[in-house]
């Protein structure tokens, strides 16, 4: 049976011949100091359970700021990533435009060669052809100086002979 205050202070005790009963009086304390001594234990365990959310809640805090840190450090790196990706990205695009640009440049210069080999090929042959026609015309005109000199033979003529 639970004692409240207020019937610990109203509490009376029945008179015997030189004061109280002691009996009641030892009975009442002890079960005073039983609900004293629970009550006192009830209260170590709440503050060891408070002590216990406590030291948890600061744990979960700490998990907090350190999961903010990291979410944060990861943030950094992925912009850093990114920007370094885009960075490398566009070295990579200009490298690559410049090797363009130099291929084209060696294929319009080896376009250029080839058409001045052609030309080339082009101005020997026509030179080739003159010369061959002036050669052809010097040997004709040599044939026709050579029939004025030496009269025609005909070819009853070596038959007779």
């Amino acid at each position: 049976m639970k004692h409240y205050p207020a019937e610990i202070a109203t509490k009376t005790f029945e008179r015997k011949m030189m004061g109280y009963d002691p009996d009641d009086v030892r009975d009442f304390l002890n079960v005073i100091a039983a609900q004293m001594e629970a009550l006192l234990q009830e209260r170590n365990a709440y503050q060891k359970a408070l002590k216990d959310k406590e030291l948890a809640l600061l744990e979960y805090k700490d998990r907090d700021q350190v999961l903010k840190a990291t979410i944060t450090s990861a943030s950094q790196m992925s912009e850093k990533m990114r920007g370094d990706a885009e960075r490398e990205a566009k070295l990579i695009i200009n490298d690559a435009q410049q090797k363009a640009e130099l291929i084209t440049r060696d294929a319009k210069d080896s376009l250029k060669k080839v058409y001045q080999e052609v030309a080339d090929l082009k101005r020997s042959r026509m030179q080739f052809e003159a010369n061959l026609k002036a050669m052809a015309q010097a040997h004709l005109s040599l044939l026709e100086q050579g029939e004025s000199f030496m009269p025609k033979m005909r070819f009853t003529d070596l038959e007779m002979k």
